[in-house]
């Protein structure tokens, strides 16, 4: 035990001791010793010092959120059914996880190169080869999902932004032209444009300050977003791919406000969603050192054109030295012509089966 922490433990001892009535006796029999209690005491006023972790600060005096930070787990934006609160309870998380664990086994294991084609429901896909880590951790809490309010961990979708989300899942199916392909298909985003929010396949997130930007370098499609401090929005004519980034520091948290919302780059897609946002969009980021290897992200977005009403998510950051390779899109780009040779292929098949007697 440290001589701070002694201390602590001697001064809450001898305040208990002072404060106790004349008939008080110090045995088990009549309740807490002076010694429990100023352990309990104690016990308080820890979690109270983990909470002020102050993060280093930067040469410009800024708290340092700089270095490569991984937001892998099986925690996803929606709640899965399954889980009865934000807060999942061992059982809960351990047989989601169980569960999960088995797919990714599946999906890794050798395959018989002579075997016949699966049937379309049976194919599975994934794109890591590492094992996943569990469900995020947040504050010594196990969640169940991102989105934190509203409290059934749900997009509060309007009927009409409900019903353009699922026409987006079934225009997954429509292979006319390349246009009509989502961005991240086409190498133009990686689908999350505007937020940092986690996606399975852009775990990393590389954070570069300076004394007037914060640079967040996204692992996919090379997306950047140089944050400008402390200065105006651009004008609202002027509409960037990943909207209008402005930041600024309230304490050891970096707030993030983006606007101007390009209306060509209306969806994000998150772990089986489509996710509309409209030009109007607001989205208020918050990035919190919270220890030396964890980063907390939280994002509130307010979209009165898609949703009832603000909704709110928030997912731990972990330190990492592992490093972001190039991903290199376009050169290794053959799946966008593939997926266009599939549809005519299909649309041959249809026509074929049509005109059979």
């Amino acid at each position: 035990m440290n001589s701070e922490v002694q201390d602590m433990l001697r001064a809450a001892t001898l305040r208990v001791t002072a404060l106790r009535p004349r008939s008080w006796v110090p045995r088990t029999s009549r309740g807490m010793t002076a010694g429990r209690l100023a352990i309990a005491v104690l016990a308080l006023a820890l979690p109270a010092q983990a909470e002020t972790y102050r993060a280093p600060r930067t040469a410009y005096g800024q708290p340092d959120l700089q270095g490569q930070w991984d937001n892998d787990s099986m925690t996803i934006l929606q709640r899965p059914k399954g889980f009865a609160a934000l807060v999942a309870t061992p059982y809960e998380a351990a047989a989601y996880e169980k569960k999960r664990y088995g797919r990714y086994e599946k999906v890794i294991a050798p395959v018989d190169p002579n075997a016949p084609a699966p049937e379309l429901d049976d194919v599975q896909d994934d794109d890591r080869f590492e094992k996943p880590n569990g469900l995020a951790r947040v504050r010594g809490e196990i969640r169940s999902s991102q989105i934190v309010d509203p409290a059934d961990g749900r997009l509060p979708f309007t009927p009409q932004s409900r019903a353009a989300a699922e026409k987006a899942l079934k225009d997954e199916e429509v292979y006319d032209d390349p246009e009509s392909r989502p961005f991240d298909e086409r190498c133009l985003l990686g689908g999350g444009g505007g937020v940092a929010a986690p996606i399975t396949n852009r775990d990393h997130l590389l954070i570069v300050q300076t004394r007037d930007a914060v640079v967040l370098s996204g692992e996919q499609n090379h997306e950047v977003r140089i944050i400008r401090l402390n200065v105006p929005h651009l004008p609202a004519v002027i509409r960037p791919w990943m909207g209008d980034s402005v930041g600024r520091w309230e304490g050891d948290t970096l707030v993030v406000e983006t606007t101007n919302l390009n209306p060509k780059d209306r969806w994000r897609w998150n772990a089986g969603d489509w996710i509309p946002l409209s030009s109007g969009a607001r989205i208020i980021e918050r990035f919190t050192r919270t220890a030396p290897g964890e980063l907390i992200y939280s994002f509130v977005v307010e979209d009165a054109a898609n949703y009832t009403r603000p909704w709110r998510a928030e997912h731990p950051y972990r330190a990492t030295s592992v490093r972001t390779f190039e991903y290199a899109c376009h050169e290794g780009n053959y799946a966008l012509t593939n997926i266009l040779a599939g549809g005519r292929a299909a649309e041959r098949e249809a026509a074929s089966a049509k005109a059979a007697p």
